[in-house]
């Protein structure tokens, strides 16, 4: 049973997914902050930094954002070819010039907005990339049948320069999936008409993302959701300690070996320990059990904690490569109970496991 709750407090939103009784997400708003990840402007390009192929871009907030080459560039299928960036910013871009941008990740205390020219723009089946080529389909869907029945009805249906990422949602859809490519292209060609004719000669909101709640609805849609809005709702439920528990640096397993998640600017550390777990067998299983429990806590803090960017886990050390198999397999399956995007790279030769998760709530830092 999946219920969302929802609690105003003063000026602040909390937003929690509850699965029988366990919470499994987590987020807060700030009703006086803006968020605007997901948002597409029309932007006016200021300054351009040579040196590091970039520039900074107005999209009429209170710091300029920053965009890179790369996400000036033709967006390509980076698992068949390599973005050629020897090409000068300069002769892609020039001050003043007014370019149609989406926010990627939203602004901080220390910096602006980082956005991209690369537009992707979320439906219930699908998501729209207009000016590629690129059809993907989701990682969830396991079925190589049903992939390339999807990536066909897809293709046949996206107007020329349109591509898309099937999502799991759309697994075993036909006319849905094609009503569902109709509505959101028909959301992108308005943006399109509003950015060919803007009203003023400055920077333009054109299009306002949906808010956590409308995501999770969307993302969820083929799920059944109790929607629960109340004052004191986490009391009620005992919500309040499961969120306390959800901030800890530590994290306990069963077994009784923890987890430690630290957070940094450039990555998120995970460490994983034995505790007060000694085992009744070798040590070889002692250490398998506690990296086994770990992984699916990592998985579950993921997604509760919304971590994104780039994480490394320090397993405690393996000498059977089958037993490193397991894990690196049993991750990549609770992985795929998250709703967001998530890649792991493998055990490295420091016998770190390396991975990337896009989060889903921008966090203002």
């Amino acid at each position: 049973m999946l219920q969302l709750m929802i609690q105003k407090n003063n000026e602040k939103k909390q937003i929690a997914l509850v699965e029988n009784g366990k919470l499994v997400e987590y987020y807060e708003e700030d009703e006086n902050t803006n968020r605007r990840e997901g948002n597409i402007y029309i932007g006016i390009v200021k300054d351009i930094l040579k040196g590091m192929q970039s520039a900074f871009v107005d999209i009429g907030t209170e710091k300029n954002s920053f965009i890179h080459l790369k996400d000036i560039l033709p967006k390509i299928d980076e698992t068949k070819q390599k973005q050629d960036e020897s090409i000068s910013i300069s002769k892609v871009i020039k001050p003043n010039q007014k370019i149609l941008v989406q926010v990627k990740k939203d602004s901080n205390e220390k910096k602006g907005a980082r956005v991209s020219t690369h537009i992707n723009l979320p439906s219930k089946y699908v998501v729209l990339m207009p000016n590629t080529d690129i059809i993907t389909v989701s990682q969830k869907i396991e079925s190589e049948e049903e992939q390339k029945r999807l990536i066909n009805l897809v293709k046949n249906n996206l107007s020329k320069g349109n591509g898309a990422i099937i999502r799991t949602s759309a697994q075993g859809k036909k006319e849905e999936l094609i009503n569902d490519i109709k509505n959101i292209e028909n959301k992108w060609n308005k943006i399109i008409q509003t950015s060919v004719n803007p009203r003023e000669n400055k920077p333009q909101l054109v299009y306002k993302s949906e808010d956590i709640i409308e995501k999770i609805q969307m993302d969820l849609s083929d799920k059944n959701i109790e929607i629960i809005e109340e004052n004191d709702i986490f009391t009620k439920y005992d919500i309040n300690k499961q969120i306390e528990k959800s901030q800890n640096r530590k994290v306990w397993l069963k077994c009784g070996g923890f987890i430690t998640i630290d957070k940094t600017e450039a990555l998120t550390a995970i460490d994983v320990n034995t505790g007060k777990y000694t085992g009744n067998k070798s040590l070889d299983q002692t250490i398998f059990k506690v990296n086994q429990e770990a992984t699916i806590e990592i998985a579950k803090q993921l997604r509760l904690r919304d971590i994104g960017g780039i994480i490394i886990i320090d397993y405690i050390d393996m000498k059977n490569e089958d037993d490193k198999n397991k894990i690196e397999k049993l991750l990549k399956e609770e992985l795929k109970k998250d709703r967001t995007k998530t890649q792991v790279e493998g055990f490295t030769k420091l016998d770190l496991i390396e991975m990337t998760r896009k989060h889903i709530c921008s966090h203002k830092e």
